[in-house]
């Protein structure tokens, strides 16, 4: 995606069917916040199949979205959201609606 960023110190792994918008941030590892010469352990970063990843939203590091999960524009995704089948927003992002 153009615009888009995949930091993939860790693993990356994206679903089947996933939309990605553009200018979305995906992040497995940050500075280390006593040196920040140095980096931090990368946590790998999971996203379900026919998820919808919101434009200009950011998933940092060590998070699962499951499936079906719809994250708006402009999310901070700080935690994970394993059983999917909702939408998030915000930031930090947290659940303003359930799917069935």
């Amino acid at each position: 995606m153009p615009g888009s960023y995949y930091q993939s110190f860790g693993k990356i792994t994206i679903g089947k069917g996933t939309y990605i918008a553009q200018n979305v941030g995906i992040i497995t590892a940050n500075h280390d916040l006593h040196n920040l010469d140095l980096q931090a352990e990368a946590k790998d970063v999971t996203i379900g199949e026919r998820c919808w990843i919101g434009m200009n939203s950011i998933i940092l590091p060590g998070t699962t979205l499951g499936p079906h999960t719809v994250v708006g524009a402009g999310s901070v995704v700080t935690k994970s959201f394993e059983e999917g089948n909702c939408i998030i927003a915000g930031n930090p992002a947290k659940i303003i609606r359930n799917l069935q």
